[in-house]
């Protein structure tokens, strides 16, 4: 198996919706395409990732630097010697030659990009959906019922309301998601506590509602609101704090006593070991939520995955980021927690494909082979177009 090609292409994302942070309207993400010369069915087979979603495409470093180093690279040094076929983690440190250790941001995320197409191309070739390949790439058993899922919504839209609020939360509810998490940071307090309260009311309970920051916050505010939330038993409260600041994050910890979640803005093994060993991290309740796309792709997440369990972290504690198919069948193939779901939200990549079904509060990965893009809609236009100009 050779690398042929390999191609990326910055896609918008549709609508305006924001957190506390950020509005998403002008943001972009990259797509990848890694080609090879194997043919099936008359084509060659290709292997189709993305960056995940929330922070913006990286197709200058991908141009610039990334594509050119596969492209140059002696074939046989980016094999499986075992297989002959591509192997992730040499394409990853062929992407990453003459890089300097540090600075783990949209490099990440590029790399992790061109890894994960990678991954869609070996689950192509073995004509297996890609939970399967990760599966017994990393020795297990992947998750045959489904896997736990939350509806991530509850955004800041123009003009809002509590009844809009409220009303969002209901579909989720009536889809069959059995929890779901909203923003807060982005009105007073007071305001972001009604919020809250509101969605307890629509779940019927705290325990299936997560509230997330989205790293606003400063001391006196992350304390504030750690406050006025701990009674409610929420599900979790998400990146309260500068990802970054451990030492805030220990604080918050000692102060909170329900889960804390963070992660998703951890880019590398190292930042997440520091986050272990320094962050206050309670192995008996809080979450983990690194994105393997933002995190130079499963070589590395599976690694941040084994920093967990030796800290005294279950697997079952980390829920990715990202809330899109990349995502679901990582989960399925590594038995993790959980993962969430973007339904209606950050199209063409968020949400699933109509082939995954979701029930008993658990979502089912469907069984085209890699990880399935091809088939989630809207998605696959921007796919379709991209290998068209592939083979121009």
């Amino acid at each position: 198996m050779r690398i042929i090609d390999v191609r990326e292409v910055a896609v918008p994302l549709h609508g305006a919706i924001a957190n506390s942070v950020v509005n998403f309207a002008e943001h972009t993400v990259s797509l990848v395409a890694v080609r090879s010369d194997v043919r099936r069915n008359g084509r060659p087979l290709t292997g189709v990732a993305f960056n995940s979603i929330g922070r913006h495409a990286q197709g200058g470093i991908l141009r610039d630097r990334m594509i050119p180093r596969l492209l140059a690279a002696d074939p046989e040094s980016l094999l499986d010697p075992s297989t002959g076929l591509l192997s992730p983690a040499r394409v990853l440190d062929r992407a990453m030659r003459d890089e300097k250790p540090g600075g783990h941001g949209d490099r990440a995320a590029a790399a992790g990009a061109v890894e994960l197409a990678v991954w869609d191309l070996l689950a192509k070739h073995h004509d297996e959906p890609a939970h399967a390949t990760i599966a017994r790439a990393f020795g297990r058993r992947p998750a045959p019922t489904g896997v736990p899922v939350y509806a991530a919504g509850g955004y800041y839209h123009p003009g809002d309301s509590l009844d809009r609020l409220r009303d969002e939360l209901a579909g989720y509810v009536d889809q069959g998601y059995p929890a779901v998490k909203i923003k807060i940071g982005g009105l007073p307090l007071p305001g972001d506590l009604a919020r809250v309260e509101a969605a307890v009311e629509v779940i019927g309970d705290g325990s299936g509602v997560a509230v997330d920051a989205n790293a606003r916050f400063d001391r006196d505010q992350a304390m504030a609101y750690a406050t006025a939330l701990a009674g409610l038993g929420l599900r979790w409260y998400e990146e309260a704090t500068d990802p970054l600041d451990y030492a805030l994050h220990r604080e918050l910890a000692e102060a909170y006593p329900g889960a804390l979640a963070t992660g998703e803005n951890l880019f590398s093994l190292q930042d997440v070991r520091n986050l272990l060993a320094f962050g206050g991290v309670r192995p008996d309740r809080d979450v983990l939520q690194m994105d393997a796309a933002l995190s130079y792709g499963l070589t590395e997440y599976a690694r941040m995955i084994e920093a967990m369990e030796a800290h005294g972290v279950s697997r079952s504690q980390a829920f990715p980021h990202g809330g899109h198919l990349i995502n679901l069948h990582i989960v399925a193939g590594l038995g993790l927690g959980g993962c969430e779901s973007y339904p209606g939200v950050f199209e063409p990549f968020g949400g699933y494909s109509p082939d995954c079904r979701l029930s008993g509060g658990l979502i089912h990965p469907g069984q085209a082979p890699g990880f399935g893009l091809e088939a989630k809609p809207g998605l696959g236009d921007e796919i379709t177009a991209l290998l068209k100009e592939m083979a121009s």
